[in-house]
């Protein structure tokens, strides 16, 4: 999924780990849901810009895992568990 969309234009790069900003807000802007989750996590877990960014990408790559165009609560949800459970993330930023 991410090759085709890199073929279509939508994406400068291949993998979901290196999307810039610019690519990121056009594939991995999450539905509602999804972006209520993200917002309540951010205040509560104290999430830094960075460690946001991440989040969204994660959560890009799991929807892409799904076969699903649009990445939902669903797989922000599992992103967001994912980072609670690394020991390392806190580290990573």
């Amino acid at each position: 999924m991410q090759v085709e969309r890199q073929r279509r234009g939508e994406q400068a790069v291949t993998e979901n780990a290196l999307l810039d900003l610019k690519d990121l807000e056009r594939v991995g802007t999450p539905d509602a849901a999804g972006r209520n989750l993200l917002h309540k996590a951010a205040e509560q877990l104290g999430l830094s810009a960075r460690g946001y960014v991440r989040v969204l990408r994660v959560s890009r790559t799991l929807a892409d895992l799904d076969a699903s165009d649009a990445v939902h609560g669903t797989h922000v949800g599992e992103a967001i568990r994912a980072r609670v459970f690394d020991p390392l993330a806190d580290q990573a930023g």
